[in-house]
């Protein structure tokens, strides 16, 4: 006994339907932060979270420069903005190192955090939770380290 099944309308004809892409000059690429004025440099601004404390602290991180949280030892290598007309956006790139008393160096994060979406490219920890506020300006004498 033979089955037959009709394929839908669109699959009969010899075309395939076309996706219709926004124009290309909708695109906004993000880009660095403004440049820092006389005195200050550029620098992420971070929030981290203890989850053995639950303490919370919001602290900069200047470009180029590595801050500690804890036992982690976080460096902030650029930190880009949308442009004015677009919605707000910031994104770090991070590296996070946990340095452990008594244990090797491990890196737990190297890549692009965004402060819109902190899920997508999150610090995967079970003591701590690092994620981005926005792209700002510090002293530069540079931030101290932050320690819990």
């Amino acid at each position: 006994m033979a089955v037959f099944v009709q394929a839908p309308a669109w699959a009969q004809r010899s075309e395939i339907p076309s996706l219709q892409m926004p124009p290309a000059q909708t695109f906004k690429p993000l880009q660095p932060s403004s440049a820092a004025p006389e005195g200050e440099r550029r620098a992420v601004m971070l929030q981290g979270l203890d989850k053995v404390t639950t303490r919370t602290r919001r602290f900069p991180a200047a470009i180029g420069e590595t801050v500690e949280f804890g036992t982690l030892r976080i460096t902030a290598s650029e930190c880009l903005v949308n442009v004015p007309e677009a919605p707000a956006e910031a994104a770090a790139y991070l590296t996070i190192i946990d340095n452990k008393p008594g244990q090797a160096p491990e890196t737990l994060f190297t890549g692009w955090m965004f402060a819109s979406s902190p899920g997508l490219s999150a610090l995967d920890s079970s003591v701590y939770d690092i994620w981005v506020v926005a792209c700002a300006n510090t002293a530069q004498a540079s931030a101290p380290s932050i320690s819990k």
